[in-house]
């Protein structure tokens, strides 16, 4: 099936094959996880996933907001982010635009019949996006790299810059060799007048049952002459995080995921207390959750994240926590507009100020 993508060859193998992070045949986390680590508490979760859980899709449809007539304007401050849903974005910085892990498509799955399905459409389609100047893609999980969108994708004659090794799908599926940038971690590449910085996650890859890890997942840091963006795609806590501050930082806005956690697999998502450690381990900024509130994905609640993030962020973190399709300035958010909350038609709370960020790590 073409969905699966392809296998990396030739000179890209190569690439690979020298990664530091490669090893024994597949990448590894670092620091390396311990026997049994990874993995060891997905099957007994398993009949959890399928038959456990309460209100894992929301009972009305979620609001969205046209952002067609937004993006005709610039950002006044240089800076805006437009959330479609789950982990994708469509960031507009420094004059140029960048879409982050598209997501188009009905169902996370390779088949068109079954696996997580959406809980709503995505604001706009494919073809109402303004032009593109890249298009980034942090792993090749179905959630993050969706083959029909690729597809659409196509003609928009962006680059793509991705992980190491996630070209090969890519390739397989239309995009040309000259607008695919594959990264290693800490490698960057120059778009204009982006720099584009593949860095540490904590996650694992896979399209298949013999495809497990042999794709590189990273964090990407977006940098233009005046403001800079971090996007973490799928990750546990690491403390890599600190490193990426030191080296990298500091960022205007940090996109960090909230959702599709469960103890049992915290070591490759955070969550939405986890996403509040790793902001103050990357030095803050306004704080974007994202990969949240469109697929059932895990056993939480769907509006789980978004309730424990702002109890948990209340008097500290800078939420930025736009409706989807909502084009929003991180600077000139002031308060939370839990609108989650109108979903299952309960009171809306005051709004929530913002301030800087004080938490300690723990």
């Amino acid at each position: 099936m073409k969905v699966f993508g392809s296998k990396a060859r030739g000179t890209r193998l190569e690439r690979i094959q020298s990664s530091p992070r490669y090893v024994n045949g597949t990448f590894q986390n670092t620091p390396v996880p311990g026997p049994g680590e990874e993995g060891a508490a997905m099957l007994p979760m398993l009949a959890e996933y399928l038959f456990g859980g309460d209100r894992r899709v929301p009972s009305a449809p979620l609001p969205m907001v046209n952002p067609l007539d937004g993006w005709r304007r610039p950002p006044d401050t240089g800076l805006r982010a437009t959330w479609l849903g789950h982990s994708t974005v469509l960031l507009e910085i420094d004059g140029t635009r960048v879409l982050t892990d598209p997501v188009w498509g009905q169902r996370v799955s390779p088949l068109s019949f079954a696996g997580p399905k959406r809980f709503h459409p995505a604001p706009v389609e494919i073809e109402q996006l303004p032009a593109l100047d890249a298009i980034l893609v942090s792993h090749d999980h179905y959630d993050h790299l969706d083959y029909p969108s690729i597809q659409r994708l196509l003609s928009t004659g962006a680059p793509f810059v991705t992980s190491l090794g996630v070209g090969a799908h890519l390739e397989a599926w239309g995009v040309p060799t000259e607008r695919i940038f594959e990264l290693d971690w800490w490698e960057s590449v120059q778009l204009g007048d982006l720099s584009i910085t593949a860095a540490p996650s904590r996650h694992f890859s896979g399209r298949g049952l013999v495809s497990r890890n042999r794709t590189l997942w990273s964090s990407l840091v977006v940098r233009g002459p005046r403001h800079s963006v971090f996007f973490s795609g799928d990750t546990g806590l690491t403390p890599e995080y600190a490193e990426i501050r030191e080296r990298l930082g500091a960022f205007d806005l940090v996109m960090l995921e909230v959702g599709a956690w469960h103890p049992g697999f915290s070591h490759i998502h955070l969550g939405a207390e986890n996403a509040l450690r790793a902001h103050a381990l990357l030095g803050g900024g306004a704080l974007l959750p994202v990969h949240w509130g469109t697929f059932n994905l895990a056993i939480h609640s769907w509006d789980e994240p978004a309730e424990t993030l702002v109890k948990a962020a209340s008097a500290g973190a800078p939420l930025v926590m736009p409706r989807l399709g909502q084009p929003i300035e991180p600077a000139r958010v002031e308060s939370v507009d839990a609108w989650w909350r109108e979903v299952e038609q309960t009171a809306i709370a005051a709004p929530v100020p913002t301030a800087a960020f004080t938490q300690a790590i723990d």
